[in-house]
């Protein structure tokens, strides 16, 4: 019975760092699209380019 609760234990774990991993990278591409946003208002390309660069990357690595 010992062993059924590491099992059940280890995949709680997993399944909460899914969670966790998922939770940040939507936080992290939200926070993209703002700076996105803020960017182009400003005109500055150079931080425009550099953002959608990496929200290409956080897309590319989430599928």
């Amino acid at each position: 019975m010992g062993k059924m609760n590491v099992s059940n234990d280890m995949m709680l774990s997993l399944f909460a760092e899914m969670v966790l991993d998922e939770a940040v990278r939507k936080y992290r591409e939200q926070y993209l699209y703002r700076e996105i946003d803020l960017a182009l208002a400003k005109g500055d390309e150079v931080s425009f380019l550099a953002l959608t660069t990496e929200l290409k990357s956080l897309h590319s690595n989430g599928t």
